[in-house]
């Protein structure tokens, strides 16, 4: 991990930055802000994919049972669903790999509707995080204009892809599961940017709105690395050019005399 250049890439960002990166085999970590929360964007889709695998789980949730995604459920931006016909007729677990590799945005808000907030958000504190929270649904205005907002930060990003890779996430098979959803994501402009060329995998989910762009996720390197990266009131552009390279630079050994 290139720890000098990276902190000079964090160091000359704008706004508010939460970044974690981390290499658990040899314990080496570096990190700017990890509690701060930001605006979730669609980061917070990674908890609502982990609340319905633990429905699924229960027995509360069929992944197999059918929802019908009419016109008035759709939503612009991100997705899929809402460039297709409606009424449209489709299992719920189509939603949830939607909702990861596409980050649509009709399909989270249907999910969120399905599981419960609270539900969601009573999972999100028994798995311990510090500064996450599910207020909304997608695309609330009203409530956006108020000042509420969904919020992630950079050390509970982290936490859930830990235990994801660890197999520990609801169960083992969800875990696995969980993983080859995060493995499958089709938006791959930031933290992969640099690295699929290197043959190097990543397992992802990205976030963006006007002056915010995300990315977290686990680097499959020589030893996987977990990378997230969090920005808020920010100059976009920038800060992704930044977050291609601090993902480069987070694989790369440091010189051989630091």
């Amino acid at each position: 991990m290139q720890k000098e250049k990276m902190r000079a890439l964090l160091s000359g960002l704008k706004g508010d930055i939460g970044f974690s990166a981390f290499d658990p085999q040899t314990g080496d970590r570096l990190t700017l802000n990890p509690e701060l929360p930001l605006q979730a964007a669609s980061v917070i889709k990674l908890f609502v994919m982990a609340e319905a695998f633990r429905q699924r789980e229960a027995g509360e949730f069929d992944f197999a049972e059918t929802v019908t995604v009419r016109e008035e459920d759709h939503l612009p931006s991100c997705g899929a669903l809402t460039y297709l016909h409606s009424p449209l007729t489709l299992p719920w677990g189509d939603l949830v790999t939607l909702m990861i590799i596409l980050s649509d945005n009709t399909a989270t808000n249907l999910l969120i509707d399905r599981l419960g907030a609270d539900s969601i958000n009573a999972t999100i504190d028994r798995l311990g995080m510090v500064g996450t929270r599910l207020r909304r649904k997608l695309f609330q205005p009203e409530l956006a204009r108020q000042g509420i907002q969904n919020t992630v930060c950079a050390a509970d990003t982290e936490r859930l892809l830990l235990m994801i890779h660890r197999e520990e996430l609801i169960s083992p098979a969800a875990s696995r599961e969980m993983l080859q959803l995060l493995m499958d994501q089709r938006l791959n402009g930031k933290m992969p940017f640099y690295l699929h060329s290197l043959d190097i995998d990543c397992a992802h989910k990205t976030g963006e709105d006007d002056g915010i762009t995300h990315d977290v996720g686990i680097i499959f390197a020589e030893r996987p690395v977990f990378f997230s990266f969090l920005s808020e009131h920010t100059d976009v552009p920038e800060a992704e050019r930044a977050l291609q390279e601090l993902a480069l630079l987070a694989i790369i050994a440091p010189p051989t005399n630091s």
